[in-house]
């Protein structure tokens, strides 16, 4: 394994979101996230818990929050992130309410982010601001909110919408975010020149299924 692929791998949070996974699943997940040594893994918020028993400090935990959609009111999503740091979760990546910003309150979007960092008891926060379904105005708007809020990341996508993370998304954050706010760049990173190339453009954590399987295929 090459120190390019380490880091990669270093950067990945290792997903595993789709409705049908199982616990054997996530301990799969899991067990190539320690194999791999992966940022951590990411996974659905009712198996935080085992999956921090089962890990055991191994792997670090992220778990998502008003996931996919965001337009859970704000204390249902304070309540999860709540509920997923005292279950074991070391990260929290939230979904911002995406009409809200759409509606031009962005008042909302940053206190709901503020609301959520806060529930986090010092944990890492990252904001989902699903980049396919906003205009390139919103996008920068995002970006200002995101910069003004207590988080420590913006990402893309959730990849349950229309489309994932794109090269020019990650080139416009990049030059909108402020120094020391992380970027993720997530759904449809198919490819380790796809997952280098993020990362050169800007993006300091990569969400993504396949990274690992095709570094235990190569």
């Amino acid at each position: 394994m090459t120190i390019d692929t380490e880091k990669i791998l270093s950067a990945c949070d290792h997903t595993l979101l789709k409705q049908e996974a199982g616990f054997d699943d996530i301990k799969k997940l899991i067990d190539e996230a320690v194999e791999y040594k992966t940022a951590s893994v990411c996974i659905p918020p009712c198996f935080v818990k085992d999956a921090a028993e089962y890990a055991g400090g191994r792997t670090k935990i992220c778990t998502v929050i008003g996931f996919p959609n965001g337009y859970h009111t704000t204390d249902v999503k304070v309540y999860e992130t709540e509920r997923a740091v005292k279950e074991g979760a070391d990260e929290i990546d939230m979904v911002i309410n995406i009409g809200m910003l759409k509606s031009g309150n962005d008042d909302y979007v940053l206190d709901e982010i503020n609301r959520i960092k806060a529930a986090c008891d010092g944990h890492l926060l990252k904001v989902i601001v699903e980049t396919c379904l906003l205009t390139e105005e919103e996008k920068i708007r995002i970006c200002d909110i995101v910069n003004k809020s207590d988080a420590d990341y913006i990402k893309t996508s959730t990849g349950f919408s229309t489309g994932g993370a794109t090269f020019e998304d990650i080139k416009l954050m990049a030059e909108h975010m402020n120094p020391g706010k992380g970027i993720k760049a997530s759904g449809g990173i198919s490819t380790l020149e796809d997952a280098r190339k993020f990362m050169d453009l800007g993006a300091t954590r990569l969400g993504t299924s396949r990274i690992v399987k095709l570094v235990g295929q190569g």
